[in-house]
């Protein structure tokens, strides 16, 4: 699964976007469904939010979470406490799981930045039973991330050298509306249904907001980590008026989107 995600540190990807993810992991929980008994796979499981909200359900069998990152699968694996869930490296694309092995395969925040995600929607499909469900969430990067938007369109005006890296920001892989659920049905999905989830990303301030990006995590936090001191002294400067938006330093909320698709695999003959 190469991934055009940067990773920096697990700590890092926490303070960015993890904190984000554990929230938005139950509703993708409840879209996609559980049963007593299931056995589940997490696909990029990052550093467990979703794997270890599924742990929270006492009733499941077995959790299974995958991460093309070492960092991650050590971040992940050091976490956890649940003799139920294991943690193992591996690629979205090719996963190393027999046919029909698992009875739902869930991935959160993870194809749009897989260069072949039909791929991976397709493997996912693979290894799932018949009757069994894929499901699968991704950030609606161009219409429901304020909070990130703002950033790319503040530093997008100040070097044209940004503008084809907002471009592929906001239309990864999956990002468009239907996209997700045209994927799906092409790789032979049944019942495919595509919806919105929205939370709320909360900062305590500037600091808590942009350090995890100038630290180099994340798409946006490869760029800065790039500027030279001159523009990069801009930026911050640019980013912060944007986030004060003329009012003192402090909370900020921003409303944030993704789309979500789930799909039945089909009795195969």
């Amino acid at each position: 699964m190469p991934s055009s995600f940067n990773v920096g540190s697990a700590d890092g990807y926490e303070r960015l976007m993890g904190r984000w993810s554990r929230k938005l992991a139950p509703m993708l929980i409840d879209f996609a469904g559980l049963a007593d008994g299931d056995r589940v796979l997490d696909v990029g499981c990052g550093t467990g939010s979703l794997a270890f909200t599924l742990a929270e359900t006492p009733g499941l069998q077995e959790i299974v979470a995958v991460d093309y990152s070492p960092v991650f699968v050590e971040a992940a694996t050091r976490r956890n406490t649940d003799p139920r869930v294991s943690i193992r490296q591996a690629d979205a694309c090719a996963l190393p799981f027999e046919d029909d092995r698992f009875d739902r395969a869930m991935s959160l925040l993870v194809l749009h930045f897989v260069p072949e995600a039909g791929k991976a929607v397709s493997e996912m499909a693979r290894v799932v039973r018949p009757g069994g469900v894929v499901a699968a969430a991704v950030w609606d990067h161009y219409g429901g991330m304020s909070g990130m938007r703002m950033m790319w369109d503040t530093v997008a005006m100040l070097d044209e050298g940004a503008l084809p890296l907002r471009r592929k920001y906001c239309f990864q892989p999956m990002m468009r509306p239907g996209e997700m659920k045209e994927s799906f049905i092409a790789q032979g999905l049944a019942d495919v249904e595509e919806t919105s989830l929205l939370i709320r990303m909360e900062y305590l301030s500037f600091a808590d907001y942009w350090d995890p990006i100038a630290a180099g995590e994340g798409p946006l936090g490869k760029y800065v980590a790039g500027l030279d001191p001159a523009k990069r002294k801009a930026v911050d400067t640019a980013v912060r008026a944007a986030y004060e938006a003329g009012e003192p330093d402090g909370p900020r909320s921003f409303a944030s989107v993704a789309w979500a698709c789930r799909g039945r695999v089909p009795g195969k003959s």
